[in-house]
């Protein structure tokens, strides 16, 4: 093969090569601006009607709940469980969150009865889902976010977007939280709702995820 041949061969494949290598990489479209994926999300939030989620924190930070999972509805009910550090020791609780009753029991015994406002106290997982206080309001407070990556996480395809989020709004989602946090938010491709959120903090992280959004839930009262 002549030099000017192999030369040809040479571009051509370089071309082809950089073809390929522009269209696996989303289209060749630049995701999102942190700040837009991040309101965008909070409207998308704001319209959900149910959810199940977990909270769970890594290592030691400073925050009493060790361990949350549960379902929501969008009229405030919800029912799971609680893992709380006391005297260190964790004690476990299940709840049932309907109206202004919550149905509660530990590890043994049967369910006793006490005030929303005496549960809310240590932590109201219906403040979740509420448009005046709850993920909503986190997202829109986000601050400086910027969207960092695309990729999957828990399945899903996602947008990671990095924001600092300040602690009077994030602590309705994390109780005992006494600081702000330069946290991630992984925001799913196709409906932009949240999917998950890491909480770095002093010797730990919380981790929050969602899914099973708008599956009904009808929460009922435990038999007595």
């Amino acid at each position: 093969m002549s030099p000017r041949r192999i030369l040809s061969a040479a571009v051509v494949a370089a071309l082809f090569l950089v073809t390929a290598c522009a269209g696996g990489a989303s289209d060749g479209k630049a995701p999102p601006p942190g700040a837009e994926l991040v309101k965008k999300s909070a409207e998308a939030m704001r319209a959900v009607k149910s959810t199940a989620f977990t909270m769970e924190a890594e290592g030691t930070p400073p925050v009493p709940v060790r361990k949350a999972t549960g379902r929501l509805s969008g009229t405030g009910d919800a029912e799971g469980t609680i893992q709380l550090e006391v005297m260190g020791s964790l004690q476990e609780i299940s709840f049932v969150l309907i109206g202004d009753t919550v149905h509660f029991k530990g590890v043994t015994g049967g369910f006793q009865k006490m005030p929303r406002s005496q549960l809310a106290s240590i932590y109201d997982p219906s403040a979740i889902l509420d448009p005046g206080k709850g993920v909503v309001q986190v997202l829109t407070s986000a601050l400086n976010p910027k969207t960092e990556a695309e990729e999957k996480i828990d399945g899903a395809d996602a947008y990671r977007v990095s924001a600092t989020l300040p602690q009077q709004i994030l602590s309705t989602m994390v109780p005992g939280l006494r600081q702000n946090v330069d946290g991630t938010l992984w925001i799913d491709k196709a409906t932009t709702r949240l999917l998950r959120a890491d909480l770095p903090m002093t010797d730990g992280k919380v981790i929050v995820r969602f899914r099973d959004y708008d599956v009904p839930v009808q929460i009922t009262a435990p038999a007595e």
